[in-house]
């Protein structure tokens, strides 16, 4: 929990506030841990991953708000050359490429500046955007004309009707020495560094402020787009330079793994004395139709990877270990340590992660440690310098530190975690804050304070479902100091907004372990009903073994999620506060937005080896297509898919009479959907 509300604290202020507390590495380092221990303990990752983040919601800003045409996505991270060569070796599986076929990529460094799109049509500059969210983020098209690298009219001619170029603002290491130095001059704010000082130059509401500031643009590639220059990632932006848009000096198109290391480490070498600052290289694969089929998964495409410099280390005392109770009651341990410079920026806390770890280190109060920044991951402990000292070893609390109740660990789990439910106001606080969470329900005004505000008055003490009685304390509310009746109103309509809402966002927001934002809408693309899925894992529960079946059927569902959606289930208080809100709400039917085809809402198995596509390929295209893409052949099943070396699937399809395809009359059903 801390770990995930760190990255998410952060990430607030690095997008929203471009107040930045820690660096772009120290962040990194958070993003980076949680990923490694995600992949470690997947039973652990919670259903508000911040994996799954991109950017931060616009909340509060003087400018307007634009919503993208086209994503503004992330990118997954490496942080060694295995990893990078993991990905690579991911892309030729999914692809169906040969070991030995050709792979060619560009890369370039990654700079650290802010993320913007500009929307040119007809080779005119319409609108500029920050990223925001990636979904939503500001207008700066009155800045951004403030900013010399950026032309208003593209050069030449023959322009994409549409042609959104994206890329990074950003300010110069000599620019941003000399701005601080003059801020200090008059008594202004001293920017934390070039990026900072390059967001708050640019999200100015007086874009005179912004033309005075030493701003610049270069651009690394594209959002929505009419038609495209060429037929690979070096091509079009050899399009977009072309046009007069500025691109990295090291923008490089390399053939193969190697050559990516190799140029890796150019830049790596050439780090410090560049003008600007760098935080790693990012990788994409150059072939834009290859793009397309790898597509996307979460916050981050498939085709594309930034590969992070080292971490570095420095020593520092751990002051005290304090103890963080999160919404599923897990006990996390933090380390306070003495102020120490890691990168030029100041570290003074630590994830200590369990009471294993803290064992595992010998970790007391007062002992000498080394810690690091691994890329972009929060600071970890690397080793304890004072292990030997003769000192007491550090109790882990048995009992909640909040609630009292006593403090367990279940056999076969590191975690120790509080068992007093929803007696402990810890996990109420953190079980609503993340109900009402962007990727929940997603109730504006519903903040953490106004979580503890009504916690503390009794009003939300049965669980979500009182957020939406809470128009009957209206007139005790406006009796409150700080609330008026406009902030009450918005408040309370934004929760009427909420009265039918996405059924997966519901879902998630119910903080079910193992059941993240992607497992909730993989399991309502399937369902389309949550009393459909009470009832499957119910019956799962019981030992339903074509229930359990049709569940772990389902992409991304396992065991672990079938176990925890029954147990869930089977808790008498779960389904209290379940049908309690379902009493004040009614989700839609959830249906996902796909192209009409003749396999539209039909079952199909894909069996035998696919000599055009990859299986998680093929699984993807069906679902675009309207159709569940089924791991087994059942009187349930419409159309089997079969290549050569179909065996048993295809039996069982001859013998229950389902219509059987090969590859190539799949590519035509593909070819001819709507």
């Amino acid at each position: 929990m801390r770990l995930a509300k760190a990255i998410a604290h952060h990430n607030r202020l690095y997008h929203a506030e471009d107040a930045p507390e820690i660096s772009d590495a120290e962040y990194d380092a958070l993003v980076r841990r949680n990923a490694e221990l995600e992949e470690a303990f997947p039973h652990l990752i919670r259903p508000d991953s911040p994996g799954a983040a991109v950017g931060h919601e616009i909340t509060s800003s003087p400018l307007a708000k634009v919503r993208h045409a086209a994503r503004m996505m992330s990118l997954d991270n490496a942080f060694s050359d295995e990893e990078v060569r993991d990905w690579v070796t991911r892309m030729r599986r999914f692809l169906s490429l040969a070991d030995d076929a050709a792979m060619a990529f560009t890369a370039e460094d990654k700079i650290d500046g802010l993320s913007c799109s500009l929307r040119y049509e007809g080779g005119v500059l319409v609108r500029a955007a920050t990223r925001g969210d990636g979904e939503v983020g500001e207008d700066v098209t009155a800045n951004v004309r403030q900013i010399a690298d950026i032309p208003q009219r593209l050069a030449g001619g023959g322009h994409p009707g549409v042609f959104e170029v994206r890329g990074e603002v950003y300010m110069e290491k000599a620019a941003f020495a000399a701005l601080n130095a003059a801020q200090q001059a008059a008594g202004g704010r001293l920017f934390a560094t070039p990026r900072n000082a390059a967001a708050g130059s640019l999200r100015q509401k007086d874009a005179g402020v912004t033309a005075q500031r030493p701003l610049r643009f270069w651009a690394h590639g594209w959002g929505e787009v009419s038609a495209l220059p060429a037929d690979t990632q070096a091509g079009v932006m050899q399009a977009i330079a072309r046009w007069g848009l500025p691109l990295s000096p090291w923008l490089r198109r390399v053939e193969g793994v190697d050559a990516l290391s190799a140029h890796y480490a150019a830049i790596g070498e050439a780090r410090e004395t560049l003008p600007y600052d760098i935080d790693g290289v990012v990788y994409k694969l150059d072939r834009l139709d290859w793009q397309g089929r790898l597509g996307s998964v979460g916050k981050a495409p498939r085709w594309a990877l930034a590969h992070k410099f080292p971490a570095e280390q420095a020593e520092t005392t751990l002051e005290a270990i304090d103890i963080q109770v999160g919404r599923t009651g897990k006990l996390t341990p933090v380390g306070r340590l003495s102020g120490v410079l890691v990168g030029g920026v100041t570290v003074l806390n630590v994830t200590l992660h369990n009471r294993d770890e803290i064992a595992r280190l010998g970790l007391r109060p007062g002992d000498r440690i080394l810690i690091q920044r691994a890329g972009d991951v929060i600071p970890q402990v690397v080793e304890n310098l004072t292990r030997d000292a003769p000192r007491a070893p550090y109790v882990f609390p048995d009992h909640c530190p909040v609630c009292g109740s006593e403090a367990v660990a279940e056999e076969g789990e590191v975690d120790v975690r509080c068992t007093g439910g929803l007696v402990c106001r810890a996990q109420q606080f953190e079980r609503l804050r993340h109900f009402v969470s962007r990727g929940a329900l997603d109730i504006e005004g519903l903040g953490e304070k106004t979580i503890a505000e009504f916690l503390d008055l009794g009003w939300l003490a049965n669980g979500p479902g009182d957020i939406f009685r809470l128009h009957r304390h209206r007139e005790a509310l406006l009796a409150r100091e700080g609330w008026q009746e406009k902030s009450v109103g918005a408040l309370l309509a934004a929760i009427e907004a909420k009265r039918a809402p996405d059924a997966a966002r519901l879902l998630f927001g119910l903080g079910i372990r193992h059941v993240g934002a992607v497992t909730a809408r993989d399991l309502l693309k399937h369902v389309h009903e949550l009393p459909a899925l009470r009832t499957l894992a119910e019956r799962a529960h019981c030992g339903d073994v074509e229930a359990a079946a049709e569940l772990t059927a389902v992409d991304g569902v396992g065991g672990a999620v079938v176990e925890a959606l029954g147990d869930f289930f089977h808790e008498p208080h779960n389904v209290a506060v379940w049908e309690d809100l379902l009493s004040e709400v009614r989700p839609p039917r959830y249906e996902v937005e796909t192209r009409a085809s003749a396999v539209s809402g039909k079952t199909v198995v894909f069996t035998g080896k696919l000599e055009t596509m990859s299986r998680d390929e093929a699984k993807a295209q069906a679902e675009r297509l309207g159709a569940k893409a089924a791991g087994s052949v059942s009187a349930k099943t419409d159309l089997v898919v079969a290549g050569p070396g179909a065996g048993s699937k295809l039996k069982q399809a001859a013998a229950l009479g389902i219509e059987v395809i090969d590859e190539a009359a799949w590519a035509a059903i593909v070819a001819g959907a709507g």
